[in-house]
């Protein structure tokens, strides 16, 4: 194995990780505060780290040139509409023990990608591939029917970031430049939010709780941080190992969620889980397959 794609395994296998468990267990840690004000911290923090990134590695010009094409600004904005809409989605399970539907989101997510790629992009397909994306369509039928067993969660997360990932295929924009732009576009919707929830007094960020106003503003890093040692892990180890990489992220979602968390777990999720993850088996497959003929 050459040395770059060994590292680049590391990269993506760290990012993966971090997306798994200390995310996880720094968001848990941060429930405190509630879903909307998490939702609102993520984004304010996430926009301003991204604002140092890009100071640090001198992406300003990219920045710019971006912000002067229109029809790239208008895809951006959908995109952190729904980045927002996932995030929302995404902390309202951890906070209301739900990760092992989280899970199943992105179990589903990267074959709801080769399905939305398939359909709107015309993107080449095989038999492997069509079979992973009909025990998806299964799996979620199958849950469906034993409604009280369907993971909402999940499938808003995975049918979110499935359609951000299509619309950001659509336009050339390196990730980490994207999601400045996006952040800062949804920013102010959250300082409004947070205006109005802290007529109240319903908030827990102060400046006079330095302690409280540092844990929420990790919330920025907790993001960026793991986006780029994952984007770094493409980079060297390129996209087919990076794809398999990814499966870390769900596989610890659900092992925190199932075993540390103690959620309910029922036996329509378990057949639904399982069906999932022979998908999620075919997919890698195929994955590996593509690798090997590249």
């Amino acid at each position: 194995m050459k040395k770059n794609t060994l590292h680049g395994i590391l990269y993506g296998a760290s990012g993966s990780l971090w997306w798994g468990t200390l995310g996880v267990l720094y968001f848990k840690s941060a429930a405190f505060a509630g879903p909307i004000e998490l939702v609102i911290h993520r984004t304010v923090w996430t926009a301003f780290t991204l604002i140092i990134t890009t100071s640090l590695f001198s992406k300003w010009n990219i920045f710019f040139s971006i912000a002067k094409k229109r029809k790239q600004l208008i895809y951006l904005l959908i995109t952190g509409i729904l980045i927002f809409c996932n995030w929302s989605t995404w902390i309202y399970a951890v906070v209301t023990n739900k990760l092992i539907d989280a899970s199943f989101g992105y179990f589903i997510m990267p074959i709801l990608s080769v399905f939305f790629g398939i359909i709107f992009l015309q993107e080449t397909y095989n038999k492997q591939k069509i079979l992973s994306v009909s025990l998806v369509i299964i799996s979620i039928i199958y849950l469906l029917i034993n409604f009280g067993s369907v993971p909402w969660t999940g499938l808003i997360v995975a049918f979110t970031w499935a359609t951000y990932s299509l619309l950001r295929k659509k336009i050339n924009v390196e990730s980490d430049i994207g999601l400045l732009i996006e952040s800062l576009f949804v920013t102010p919707i959250a300082l409004i939010v947070f205006y109005f929830i802290s007529l109240d007094g319903n908030y827990y960020f102060s400046l006079t709780d330095p302690k409280i106003a540092f844990w929420l503003f990790l919330a920025g890093p907790m993001t960026v941080v793991p986006l780029f040692l994952f984007l770094k892990g493409v980079e060297l180890a390129g996209l087919g190992n990076s794809g398999m990489i990814f499966f870390i992220t769900p596989t610890c979602q659900f092992l925190l969620g199932l075993f540390y968390y103690n959620e309910y777990f029922d036996f329509n999720k378990l057949i639904g889980f399982i069906i999932i993850w022979i998908a999620v088996a075919i997919y890698l497959h195929d994955l590996s397959r593509e690798k090997i003929r590249n």
